[in-house]
């Protein structure tokens, strides 16, 4: 057994799998903290590095692209604090950091561990239920469904439409982004219907407008993760998968299927607009968001 305890965390390793436990300490990320002990099969690692600086060490682990949903759900968009593959050693302690590190290493090589792409998630992500209360709601997830419970500062066109219900049968992707104090984050939930939705995540009522505690609202990579991680692996899906579509290149619908989608967003704004639920002015603003998608 090799093994490393510091106040940022412990990782131990037996040979086939390491123990990723975080410290308990407030200086450590609630993300971490709330997450828990990972356990990563040595199947899912790429390698392991220990960088050196003045006055500590950083171990930071790398796993195989594909093998871990919750590294899929943030693409690399975690801040460096907040990912748990990652442990930060006093001055003093490098030497035993470097023989963990070198233990992995090793057996990476017994073992011939491939380094190219898991071709299915070697991790199962976080636990469920999950829920995380935002600056825009509350987004929980039990496994099967997603539910969206609005918070009385968001804006009134989500507000309106009620909690939000989506089931995985429903779902296409996950989109993150995080809350960085200077930028706004979103988690976005991409539909069959709404994938080529252009709202923004104030409006969106698939999406949460992350704007409030930047800590709180990285839990929500928690969530995407969870979801991720009962989504097809990212290796079965191609780009004709009835609407499962790269984020990037989707192929276009019919336009005739298209427009009935935007149609129908038409429709309920008019119709929250005559029940007095929008302005005038968030009608016309919300309105022309969609106009957009014609």
């Amino acid at each position: 057994m090799a093994e490393i305890i510091q106040r940022d965390g412990t990782w131990a390793f037996d040979g086939d799998t390491l123990r990723i436990t975080p410290g308990l300490h407030r200086s450590v990320p609630l993300l971490r903290r709330t997450y828990g002990e990972i356990s990563v099969p040595l199947a899912a690692v790429s390698g392991v590095v220990l960088e050196v600086a003045r006055g500590h060490g950083r171990l930071r682990l790398r796993l195989r692209e594909g093998a871990d949903p919750l590294l899929q759900a943030t693409g690399g968009r975690l801040p460096d604090a907040a990912d748990p593959y990652r442990l930060t050693v006093a001055a003093d302690r490098t030497g035993a950091a470097e023989y963990v590190a070198e233990e992995i290493r090793r057996a990476l090589l017994l073992d011939r561990v491939p380094k190219e792409p898991a071709k299915a998630y070697m991790l199962p992500g976080p636990p469920v239920p999950v829920s995380v209360r935002t600056s825009d709601g509350t987004v929980s997830f039990d496994g099967t469904r997603i539910r969206i419970d609005w918070a009385d500062t968001s804006e009134r066109v989500k507000r309106a439409t009620g909690p939000r219900i989506i089931s995985m049968g429903d779902l296409v992707r996950v989109e993150w982004l995080p809350n960085t104090r200077h930028e706004d984050g979103s988690l976005r939930f991409v539909t069959r219907e709404t994938v080529f939705s252009k709202l923004p995540p104030d409006k969106d009522p698939y999406a949460l407008d992350l704007w409030g505690s930047a800590r709180r609202d990285l839990l929500t990579a928690l969530v995407a993760a969870a979801v991720t991680a009962r989504l097809p692996h990212p290796s079965t899906r191609t780009a004709a998968d009835n609407g499962d579509l790269p984020a990037r290149t989707p192929v276009p619908p019919p336009a005739s299927d298209h427009h009935d989608v935007l149609l129908r967003r038409l429709r309920e704004l008019g119709r929250l607009h005559r029940d007095g639920v929008l302005t005038d002015e968030e009608f016309a603003r919300t309105k022309a968001v969609v106009l957009r998608g014609f």
